[in-house]
């Protein structure tokens, strides 16, 4: 199938037309703008720094129903311990670049680049990325970022400096989305990770459902940086 190659008009061709690897379309630029409407039309972005932005909406997609969330007996026992200090949008920026840099230190390439950084960090600037920090002892061990438009979370990457740091930020911001009335946290492709705390697949189809009526219903507005929501 042909791969599309964007314009400098804000527009997307539609998701069924993706390659079978979910690849749909190169080019573009990574505007807050572009990045929005990409987000609510089931796109994102992963690409190295080797190649032009690719866009890619693939077939089945990962995703976590906040009340399907698994928690095991042993990560119900960190948590239970309370050994991390739990924030959101403390540390953004530090949270993205730890993203990429232990992928670097494993000797892994990363789509992290400088470029994304600084897209990101825009949006974030603009309410619409976010952070969940996992602390012990006022030293960052592990978080996630990601977007969040209307009741859907957009989730990006996340790593671990700590054992279990990451999957508590996670639980942490399935919790307080779940508070909130959100519908569906977007994981994009499927790890074994994310499928221990219950993201599943669905079709491609379905996710453009849930998605279409989950990014209508925007929620009243948040202080990412309290935990009273």
């Amino acid at each position: 199938m042909p791969v599309f190659r964007l314009s400098q008009n804000h527009a997307f061709p539609p998701c069924e037309l993706a390659d079978p690897d979910g690849l749909l379309a190169v080019g573009g630029d990574l505007s807050p703008q572009r990045l929005l409407l990409a987000y609510s039309l089931g796109i994102f972005p992963w690409y190295s720094q080797e190649t032009p932005i690719l866009w890619w909406s693939p077939d089945p997609r990962l995703v976590l129903f906040p009340h399907e969330l698994k928690i095991s007996r042993s990560l119900f026992r960190v948590l239970k311990k309370k050994s991390f200090t739990v924030t959101f949008n403390r540390a953004f920026l530090q949270v993205i670049k730890e993203c990429a840099l232990i992928r670097l230190e494993r000797g892994e390439d990363t789509w992290i680049s400088p470029e994304m950084v600084e897209a990101y960090v825009r949006l974030h600037r603009l309410g619409h990325a976010h952070s969940v920090e996992a602390w012990c002892h006022d030293e960052l061990a592990g978080g996630l970022y990601g977007v969040s438009l209307g009741r859907v979370f957009f989730g990006e990457s996340m790593f671990a400096r700590r054992s279990n740091a990451s999957k508590v930020a996670f639980v942490h911001l399935v919790h307080a989305l779940k508070r909130r009335h959100f519908e569906m946290i977007d994981c994009q492709v499927t790890t074994a990770h994310l499928k221990s705390l219950g993201a599943r697949e669905i079709s491609r189809k379905k996710f453009l459902l849930h998605l279409k009526k989950a990014v209508r219903n925007d929620p009243s507005p948040v202080n990412w940086e309290t935990h009273e929501w």
